[in-house]
């Protein structure tokens, strides 16, 4: 059994970050999803199918740590088991996102022959935690777009296990998904990596 007053805070959580992402243009529609840590066998997702900008508490289910739904009939998202692969590898993340920006989408298209993005001498680098400082790389690994989620999921829990310091990943014109604490860190994540792959697009823009 679960906490019901962690979980509503949970819900309540992923609400916000759904209105955050959704007026950034980040989560267009019912793309994305979302997911909080409710204890160490129960996690706060996402109703598959949901408007992210009109989410409500009702639209945040629970599931436990198989990706399984707990007293509920409804159905989490298709890529629930990625969520579920980060939970597993990483016990102090508290939220993952994933996000449907129209520039991670565009800039995973384009770099199409590399299996990964790297970022560096950035200052906003610094945002990730566990950075330090602008004089170094982020390296985030670009993973096809399937629709064998299972495949993509044990994919990503083999490049996580080998490389437990990626903070994100890009799936090739589909979207990002990146993790932290809490909800409050996982959106810094986010916007950060945001800014970072807007600055690579204005690079590309201007080198022509």
């Amino acid at each position: 059994m679960f906490d019901i007053t962690c979980y509503a805070q949970k819900a309540a959580e992923i609400v916000q970050a759904g209105q955050f992402l959704y007026q950034r243009g980040w989560s267009p529609a019912t793309s994305s999803n979302y997911s909080a840590r409710i204890d160490d066998q129960h996690i706060a997702i996402t109703v598959s199918g949901k408007h992210k900008g009109k989410l409500g508490n009702d639209d945040v289910m629970v599931v436990n740590l198989d990706g399984e739904a707990v007293q509920s009939d409804c159905r989490s998202s298709a890529e629930t088991l990625l969520h579920m692969v980060v939970y597993d590898l990483y016990p102090d993340v508290g939220a993952v996102l994933h996000t449907h920006s129209v520039n991670a989408t565009v800039l995973s298209r384009y770099l199409s022959e590399q299996d990964h993005i790297t970022f560096a001498d950035y200052e906003l680098q610094k945002a990730f935690a566990g950075q330090l400082t602008h004089e170094g790389e982020i390296v985030l690994p670009v993973f096809a777009n399937t629709q064998d989620i299972p495949a993509l999921a044990a994919l990503s829990r083999e490049y996580l296990a080998a490389r437990p310091e990626t903070p994100a990943y890009f799936i090739r014109g589909h979207g990002i998904y990146t993790w932290g604490k809490d909800m409050e860190e996982c959106l810094r994540h986010i916007e950060a990596l945001e800014f970072l792959i807007e600055c690579e697009i204005q690079m590309i823009r201007i080198s022509k």
